[in-house]
C-alpha cells in the first residue's frame, strides 16, 4: 500500500463533509475513553438520580447569569435565571432519546430549547452556552423606534436564536441534561459516543417582532414581583446578606495595572483601610505626588477646608494647587475629606480666581501645568469582569471606578475568569482574579482594588502567585500543533444549525 494512502481516505472524508455541512471530522481520538469518563466513570453513576453532573449545572447556571447581565445595549428588564428541576428532568428526558433534533413536539410549544452536540475531545457544557452567545455578533439589537409595530430581524450569521434565548429578559428559569450517545445521526452522518447537551426554558423566547429585552438603566424597568430589588444588572428575587455580596452563581488597547492595595472589607460600621501610598495632607501639591503620564487617587484627610493650602484656577487647577483644598472647591468634597482623582491636562495660558464652597482660590496669569480633580465612585463587580468590559482604555487616560471584589474568585475556571499577565495584565483578564493573583486583596475575604488602564504590552508573563496562575500572552502568530475539533448546535424556530472548526 502506498504511503501516502493511509492520509488520502481521512482527507476524502473531510471533503465531502465540508461540501455537505461545512464540517470537518477528525479520526476518533486514541484517548477517547478517557474523554468520555468524564460522563460514564466515577460521578457519573449519579446520572441514575440526577440528568447533570452539579458542577455542569452550577456553570451553566452562572454563566447564563453572567452573560444576561452584561448585555449591550443595557437592558433595563433583565431577570435573574434560576435551576429548573422539572426543566432538568424533561431536558434529561429528550437528551436520552439521542435525536438531533428540537423536542418532543407537545412540550417544545410551552418551553424555549438550545441543543448542542460534540466529538472529540471533552468540552464543559459552558463551552456550548458560550458559542450559543457568541452569535451576539451576527445580531444587531431592535431599537424601539424600529419596533413599530414589530421588531425586524437583525441576524445577519446563519441564526442568532441561540443567544436571543438567553438574553430574553422574561426567561428566569432554566434546566439542563447531558447525555453520552452511542450512535446519533447528525444530519445524515452517524456520530459514536457524541455528547448531547439539551437545555430547556421557562417561560419560552424567541417570539417573532419582539425584541428580546427592553434598553434602558438595569432594573429600571423589573416587574413588581421582584420588589425593586437588583443584582448584577438584574432583577433579583431576595436579600443578600453583605451590601457588596455578588452573585457567583482580538486585542484591546486597554490593559490592567493594579495600583493599590486595601486590606479591610468594608462593613456597615467602619470604613475601609487605605494604604500609606494613598495619604496626603491637605497641603499635599499635585506636582509633589503627579509626575508622569498618568495620576493616581489620593485620601484627602477631615480638616482641610480651613487649611493653608493655596489652590490657583476654577475647574482647571495649577500644579501647585493643594489637592484636597481644590477638591473642595470643585465640590469634589467636604471637611470630612475622601477620596479624590486627579488628571493631569497640559499647559494651560491662565488660571482665574473663584471662591467655591467656602474656599478661595487665587489668580495666576502667566502659563503652567495644569490638573482636574473628579469624583472616585464605587462598583461591585463580580469574579468575571475585565477592564475591557468596565473602562474602556482612551487617552488621556481616565480612571476607573473604585472596584468591590467579593470573595473566592482565585478558583473561577479559566474560561469565565481568564487571567494573563504578571503585575501588569491583559485588560481581557479578569479583575478581581487579578487582584488575588497580585496581592492586592486576599481570597477568602475579597476587598477594594484600585486599577488604571494603561499602553499594551507585546507579551505578559504567566506565573504562579498567591495560589493562582496566570497565563502568558503574546500578539505574535501562533502555530498550533493540536488538531480540530467538531462541535454543532441547533436552534428551535428556524430548525436551521451550523458546524464548526475549534
Amino acid at each position: 500500500m502506498s504511503p501516502a494512502l493511509p492520509w488520502i481516505i481521512p482527507l476524502g472524508c473531510v471533503l465531502l463533509l465540508a461540501k455537505t455541512a461545512e464540517c470537518f471530522i477528525l479520526p476518533n481520538s486514541s484517548h477517547l475513553e478517557s474523554i468520555l469518563s468524564k460522563y460514564q466513570d466515577g460521578e457519573a453513576h449519579s446520572r441514575s438520580k440526577r440528568a447533570i453532573l452539579f458542577s455542569d449545572r452550577q456553570e451553566i447556571l452562572m454563566l447564563h447569569n453572567k452573560l444576561r447581565g452584561q448585555v449591550y445595549p443595557v437592558a433595563s428588564n433583565m431577570e435573574h435565571m434560576s435551576w429548573d428541576e422539572e426543566l432538568e428532568r424533561t431536558a434529561h428526558a429528550w437528551a436520552q432519546q439521542c435525536i438531533w433534533d428540537h423536542g418532543p413536539s407537545d412540550l417544545i410549544r410551552s418551553i424555549g430549547q438550545n441543543l448542542a452536540v460534540h466529538w472529540g475531545r471533552y468540552r464543559s457544557p459552558a463551552f456550548h452556552v458560550q458559542s450559543w452567545y457568541d452569535e451576539v455578533k451576527d445580531y444587531t439589537f431592535p431599537y424601539p423606534h424600529e419596533c413599530n409595530p414589530w421588531c425586524p430581524d437583525r441576524c445577519t450569521g446563519a441564526m442568532c436564536t441561540h443567544y436571543t434565548q438567553i438574553v430574553w429578559a422574561t426567561t428566569n428559569r432554566i434546566g439542563c441534561a447531558v447525555n453520552v450517545c452511542k450512535q446519533m445521526n447528525v444530519w445524515g452522518e452517524i456520530w459514536e459516543n457524541a455528547v448531547y447537551l439539551v437545555c430547556n426554558y421557562s417561560p419560552k423566547g424567541n417570539w417573532i417582532g419582539e425584541a428580546p429585552y427592553k434598553t434602558g438603566r438595569p432594573c429600571s424597568e423589573c416587574p413588581p414581583s421582584y420588589g425593586g430589588s437588583c443584582q448584577n444588572n438584574l432583577c433579583y428575587k431576595g436579600t443578600w446578606g453583605h451590601p457588596w455580596a455578588g452573585d457567583r452563581a482580538g486585542e484591546n488597547l486597554c490593559k490592567l495595572l493594579i495600583r493599590t492595595s486595601h486590606s479591610s472589607m468594608p462593613s456597615l460600621i467602619s470604613y475601609p483601610q487605605y494604604s500609606d501610598a494613598q495619604v496626603i495632607t491637605c497641603e499635599t501639591k499635585m506636582r509633589d505626588k503627579c509626575r508622569g503620564s498618568t495620576c493616581n487617587r489620593y485620601l484627602c484627610p477631615a480638616g482641610c477646608l480651613y487649611s493653608k493650602g493655596k489652590i490657583f484656577g476654577t475647574f482647571y487647577y495649577e500644579s501647585s494647587s493643594s489637592i484636597c483644598r481644590a477638591a473642595i472647591h470643585y465640590g469634589i468634597l467636604d471637611n470630612k475629606g475622601g477620596l479624590v482623582d486627579i488628571t493631569r491636562k497640559g499647559r494651560t495660558p491662565a488660571f482665574v480666581k473663584s471662591s467655591r464652597n467656602g474656599v478661595e482660590s487665587f489668580r495666576k496669569s502667566k502659563p503652567s501645568n495644569a490638573f482636574m480633580v473628579s469624583k472616585v465612585t464605587t462598583q461591585t463587580l463580580d469574579c468575571y469582569t475585565t477592564v475591557a468590559e468596565l473602562c474602556h482604555f482612551k487617552k488621556p487616560a481616565s480612571h476607573c471606578p473604585r472596584i468591590y471584589c467579593p470573595a473566592h474568585c482565585k478558583d473561577e475556571p479559566s474560561y469565565w475568569a481568564p487571567l494573563f499577565g504578571t503585575n501588569v495584565y491583559a485588560d481581557s483578564s479578569s479583575i478581581c482574579k487579578a487582584a488575588v493573583h497580585a496581592g492586592v486583596i486576599s481570597d477568602e475575604r475579597g476587598g477594594l482594588v484600585d486599577v488604571m488602564p494603561v499602553e499594551k504590552k507585546k507579551i505578559y508573563v504567566g506565573s504562579l502567585k498567591n495560589g493562582v496562575q496566570s497565563e502568558r500572552w503574546d500578539f505574535l502568530p501562533l502555530h498550533s500543533p493540536f488538531p480540530q475539533w467538531l462541535s454543532c448546535c441547533v436552534s428551535q424556530q428556524d430548525q436551521l444549525g451550523w458546524c464548526g472548526r475549534m
